[in-house]
């Protein structure tokens, strides 16, 4: 059997398409636009072991749990039953999914433990390598003491090594000590637009996203609670959709704003027809991150023309440089309200995407790039 197949193994996949996981909605159609250019395998979690396939691409589930690895964590003892089930588990699906031949490159979506498991199968059968490092991966694995030579070693050995955002590349070089390249992270979302960007007031903001402390949904909370009456009369709506740990948080502070006669609703995770028609819907798009690469939601606002309120944190400022959106000074509530109240008064130039960013972000664009790179024929 000749070796042309690339075999993705990744730690996010949707299980459910209920919009709960941005990394898995990418991860699934970047799977889908790589098979355009290859045979394409993927190893990814499910609540239990098992072979299916995802638009015609072969899965095998490894069994990870009904929590998802990302909120597991190894600082915390309890979790490691948990993680070392997931990892045996992975191990097999991965042995299995390379068991059935073909496999040309191993593609690890995210470093760890993603690339731990393709650098077993490359140590046991020579099959090549790539990574591709999320912020969670060099932010947060990356200071854990007994994590840092794994997480060296993956990178170090790997053929090629990516990373979503620019600012991450570079962190990831200076931990690693080896080059990461940036690669951008999005999803395929097919709706348009029925009516262009509004122009002027009232206007119709979005939160689309985990609510986790990671993603600043309570500083979106505190911003929106800072905001003045006069503010309020710009505004059509503000719609907070998704869900996460932080889900008592949101319902509680939304009622209060509903309390005083805010036009504040809230939705749980949307699929990708609903989250479609919400960001087709939507005039500013808020993004109150506390840290950050790129999140694959910027891509959304891209695609769909929406100018961002963001906070100054990962490749965001850069991107926001050259117009697109407003930047809040600092990752405060306060700061972020200032934002948003510039974005209800200052459209000048703010609807306009730069040009050639678009392009970056484009799934088809990325993965015909990353095809020519690991040459698969």
């Amino acid at each position: 059997m000749s070796k042309n197949t690339l075999l993705i193994v990744t730690t996010s996949f949707p299980q459910s398409g209920d919009g709960s996981e941005a990394a898995g909605a990418f991860a699934a159609d970047f799977a889908v636009a790589m098979s355009k250019h290859m045979p394409v395998r993927v190893v990814g979690p499910g609540l239990e072991s098992g072979r299916e396939a995802w638009e015609g691409i072969p899965v095998w589930r490894f069994s990870a749990g009904k929590r998802p690895l990302s909120l597991l964590s190894p600082r915390r003892p309890w979790h490691w039953p948990a993680i070392g089930l997931a990892l045996a588990s992975m191990r097999v699906q991965v042995r299995a999914a390379v068991a059935a031949g073909g496999v040309a490159h191993t593609l690890a979506l995210w470093t760890l433990p993603s690339g731990w498991a393709a650098r077993g199968i490359q140590r046991s059968h020579g099959i090549p390598y790539s990574v591709w490092a999320l912020g969670s991966d060099i932010w947060t694995l990356g200071r854990i003491p007994l994590l840092r030579p794994l997480l060296r070693s993956v990178c170090n050995n790997a053929s090629a090594a990516y990373a979503d955002g620019q600012g991450l590349a570079r962190d990831a070089n200076a931990l690693t000590g080896r080059d990461f390249e940036f690669m951008a992270s999005c999803r395929r979302l097919d709706g348009r637009r029925s009516q262009p960007v509004s122009v002027g007031p009232p206007y119709k903001l979005l939160f689309l996203g985990r609510w986790h402390v990671n993603k600043g949904i309570d500083l979106l909370l505190d911003a929106l609670d800072r905001l003045e009456p006069g503010d309020w009369e710009r505004i059509a709506e503000v719609h907070i959709a998704g869900g996460g740990p932080l889900a008592t948080l949101v319902e509680d502070r939304v009622h209060g704003l509903q309390s005083e006669n805010r036009p504040v609703r809230v939705s749980g995770y949307l699929d990708r027809v609903h989250a479609s028609a919400a960001l087709a819907q939507a005039d500013r798009l808020l993004l109150p991150s506390r840290i950050e690469s790129i999140p694959v939601v910027f891509s959304d606002a891209l695609a769909f023309g929406i100018p961002v309120v963001s906070m100054p944190v990962g490749d965001l400022p850069d991107l926001l440089a050259q117009g697109g959106g407003w930047l809040a000074d600092e990752v405060t509530g306060d700061a972020f309200a200032a934002a948003i109240r510039e974005s209800l008064t200052d459209v000048a130039g703010s609807c306009v995407t730069p040009p050639g960013l678009r392009d970056r972000f484009s799934l088809d664009h990325i993965a015909a790039r990353f095809a020519g790179q690991i040459m698969i024929k």
